[in-house]
């Protein structure tokens, strides 16, 4: 559809009309039309949260239940009998019995080597004082 100039869909601008609010300068008025850069945006912050020996415990809760839950699917799928014989007793356990019990007991020899290191440890320290 075309106008004559008679006919334009918005009128024109009154000339002897004073704008409501002062002109933007060229840089936003750039922008907000879309020509210009926006620049950079501002950095969001994140929180700082603390670590507390609370938090601490939280984890090691959630670090717990999930080996428990690992356990728990380990002995459910490990009830065959497994035969053991050891010096001069026999016997027949659950195959996740006997794995555990193997797991304990190589934990509890790792625990007594370490211990022994710490004791030799702090006796070098004192000694050195």
């Amino acid at each position: 559809m075309s106008y004559t100039s008679e006919q334009e869909p918005f009128p024109a601008p009154d000339p002897t009309r004073k704008p409501d609010s002062p002109p933007l300068p060229d840089e936003l008025a750039q922008t907000l039309a879309g020509l210009g850069p926006a620049g950079d945006a501002p950095a969001a912050r994140k929180a700082q949260v603390p670590w507390t020996r609370t938090s601490a415990v939280w984890a090691g809760v959630w670090a717990g239940v999930a080996v428990l839950v690992l356990l728990i699917i380990f002995v459910a799928q490990n009830t065959g009998g497994a035969r053991i014989s050891f010096l001069w007793m026999e016997g027949q356990i659950p195959l996740a019995l006997a794995l555990l019990i193997a797991g304990v007991a190589g934990a509890v020899i790792a625990m007594a080597v370490a211990a022994a290191r710490i004791i030799q440890l702090r006796r070098l320290v004192r000694k050195g004082r």
